[in-house]
């Protein structure tokens, strides 16, 4: 018996997969809730099983038959961009899709001017970019929902390659009147008393918890956000200071308060920015082409401030 499916319909079955909901997977690949609904169905027609318990309020689940579905749609799919990467290199053409991933706390700080650097270089890739925090980002390398990602160097597992960019040392964030924002430096030990907004984030959290317990002191924390933009309002309107690796450009919370960013002493373990990819995952051309990109473009001497070469 003949099957009838394409990459496509494997690739919209591991992005409900993953995602859990149609209209989150929609969103991500930028197609409509519809395709997605539609491009299951066919396959569950097809395969003469259905692949997720449909959950009105909680999404899609996937069976037991539909996990395993899964697992071998990404070997398929893997096994197609490894053939469709073989006849670029072979081509020498920079084509095809690009997904790639970026930690939420500076993702709109660099991955926008590298796409757009990358895409007006190379018209024919098709470029998708996907935010999580450190673990998601893990998670969606190994599901290939994403080839490669741009994150830190924090809890890489060994099955892994890194490779860095640039170093980020920790910094405090000030609102613009505190009596310690025109400082040149400041301690935590200064810092520890005062109300702090801490940006909680799994693995990053621990990142930070660990600069306080290399300090040797503990800070006091009146607030915590998942959310860079909150925090950086938070204390914009002086309800904190909070302390971070990746600073942005202006000098400004979301909400127009103004921001003063202060380098920390004490000899405190920065973070290396860098590229993150699966065993193996920068061996497509397009991904090769793009590191590259990222290598030239990306200060590695920059200190609190990702910066991006002017010449792109």
């Amino acid at each position: 018996m003949q099957t009838r499916f394409t990459l496509r319909q494997l690739e919209y079955l591991v992005a409900v997969g993953r995602f859990g909901s149609i209209s989150l997977a929609a969103h991500h690949l930028s197609v409509s809730p519809p395709s997605i609904s539609n491009a299951i169905a066919q396959l569950e027609a097809e395969f003469g099983l259905p692949a997720f318990v449909r959950k009105h309020a909680q999404g899609m689940t996937l069976t037991q038959a539909g996990r395993a579905l899964m697992a071998q749609a990404v070997q398929v799919l893997e096994a197609a961009r490894t053939l469709s990467n073989l006849a670029d290199q072979h081509n020498g053409t920079v084509r095809g899709d690009l997904n790639v991933g970026c930690l939420l706390t500076f993702a709109q700080i660099i991955v926008p001017r590298l796409r757009r650097a990358f895409t007006t270089a190379f018209p024919e890739v098709t470029f998708r970019q996907f935010q999580y925090h450190q673990a998601g980002l893990i998670e969606a390398l190994r599901d290939a929902t994403i080839d490669i990602a741009i994150t830190y160097d924090l809890m890489i597992p060994a099955d892994m390659e890194f490779t860095p960019l640039a170093n980020l040392p920790p910094f405090a964030m000030l609102p613009a009147a505190h009596p310690l924002a025109t400082r040149s430096s400041l301690s935590l030990a200064e810092l520890a008393p005062s109300p702090m907004i801490f940006l909680d984030l799994p693995i990053s959290g621990a990142y930070f918890m660990s600069l306080f317990d290399q300090a040797g002191v503990t800070p006091r924390i009146v607030e915590r956000s998942h959310d860079m933009a909150v925090v950086r309002s938070l204390v914009g309107n002086d309800f904190g200071y909070s302390v971070a690796n990746a600073r942005p450009f202006a000098p400004t919370a979301p909400d127009g308060k103004e921001l003063a960013f202060v380098p920390l002493t004490g000899g405190l373990k920065p973070v290396r920015m860098g590229i993150l990819s699966t065993a193996g995952g920068k061996s497509s051309l397009t991904v090769k082409t793009f590191v590259s990109l990222c290598e030239k473009m990306i200060d590695p001497t920059m200190q609190a401030q990702i910066s991006i070469n002017a010449k792109e």
